[in-house]
């Protein structure tokens, strides 16, 4: 199946009549609509599958599958369900009209029609479809900051309070090396805690519109060291070697707080899901007009169906790292986010147990950022 590409709003009319099909497509591409067409309900029911259209106009009396059986099939798969349908017909009685919305029609235009109806009414399931998407995926993110905040942000403090407990009360009684592994542990759960708090905060603004974004010139070797020493300690725990490789006069016009958290973040997930004695290595090459950065490690790898769900934050996908470092998968979603603000893109290769690499552009100069 193929999705069709288009800048403009696609709708798919389907009627077994040749003048109403050319009268509705002269409307809507009049009206700055993309037209596809098919004159029966089997034909409607292939290009909706192969073009996933924005919405379908859909006339009722047509020979063999007519346009109620093409709804409720439209309604039944789960690729095309969610395609707002509007009924064309001359049958405007009552119940006709309960029966179209009963199988899932959103609407219903009766023939004859006129051009400024055919549009009104487009228009506004257009519009209410667009509005449902906002408010799902607003919906996704409400949920993903609540999931963090009652289970992985109390997970960590849990800890925390277990662990400074058992300090405090029976601190005469833990040996230098107990405490020592104590001490290490409220270190790592509080560093885990706060860089939480740091994605939390920045995905808040960003998402408010509030987010400070200053792109300059930037030399992205001197990001890359600064990230792999500020990450070091925490890769020598688990004996993993960090490699470095850009030349210096490689270039990314970026805003130079959100590239760090990028490298940040694309580091840190690669120190967790790699075994001890393991190794990354960040690079960055030039290609055409734009800086490709790539974080690749020797670590757990993930199948083919799991990296789909890495960047999406409707996918509540989560896994422990080689140790049992937990996480939450916001670092990447913010990855994606600041990358894509730059107008560059993030995809992932990888194979199980032998690792994995992300990959994202940025721009190289002011030029291409235009």
């Amino acid at each position: 199946m193929k999705a069709q590409v288009s800048e403009k709003p696609v709708v798919l009319v389907v009627d077994d009549d040749v003048i109403n099909l050319k009268i509705i497509t002269e409307f809507l591409n009049k009206s700055n609509f993309e037209v596809l067409i098919a004159r029966n309900g089997e034909a409607a029911l292939r290009q909706a599958l192969f073009a996933f259209p924005d919405i379908i106009l859909l006339d009722i009396m047509m020979p063999g599958v007519d346009g109620y059986e093409t709804c409720m099939r439209l309604q039944e798969d789960e690729a095309t369900r969610d395609i707002p349908v509007i009924f064309l017909s001359a049958l405007s009685e009552l119940p006709d009209k309960i029966r179209g919305f009963g199988l899932g029609a959103v609407d219903y235009i009766t023939k004859p029609f006129q051009k400024e109806e055919v549009i009104a009414r487009v228009t506004t399931h257009l519009t209410l479809k667009n509005q449902k998407k906002q408010l799902e995926e607003l919906n996704a993110t409400k949920d993903k900051f609540f999931s963090i905040i009652a289970h992985d942000m109390r997970n960590i403090f849990n800890g925390l309070i277990a662990t400074s407990w058992l300090i405090a009360e029976s601190s005469e009684k833990i040996d230098e090396k107990d405490m020592s592994m104590l001490g290490k542990r409220m270190y790592d759960s509080t560093r885990i805690a706060h860089s939480l708090l740091e994605n939390l905060l920045n995905w808040a603004r960003i998402q408010n519109g509030a987010m400070d974004f200053n792109p300059a010139e930037i030399c992205i070797k001197e990001i890359i060291n600064k990230v792999a020493d500020h990450l070091k300690a925490s890769a020598e725990r688990k004996n993993i070697t960090i490699f470095t490789s850009a030349q210096p006069d490689i270039k990314v016009y970026a805003d130079l707080n959100m590239i760090d958290t990028i490298l940040r973040n694309l580091v840190s997930n690669a120190i967790k899901f790699t075994h001890p004695g393991g190794s990354i290595h960040i690079s960055a090459i030039e290609k055409q007009g734009f800086t490709q950065i790539s974080v690749q490690d020797t670590g757990i790898g993930i199948n083919e169906q799991d990296i789909q769900k890495l960047l999406r934050i409707d996918n509540k996908f989560k896994r422990e790292g080689t140790q049992g470092e937990q996480g939450t998968g916001l670092g990447l979603i913010l990855c994606k986010e600041f990358i894509e603000k730059h107008g560059g893109k993030i995809w992932i290769e990888s194979r199980v147990e032998q690792g994995t690499t992300f990959m994202f552009t940025l721009p190289a100069s002011s030029v291409e950022f235009a």
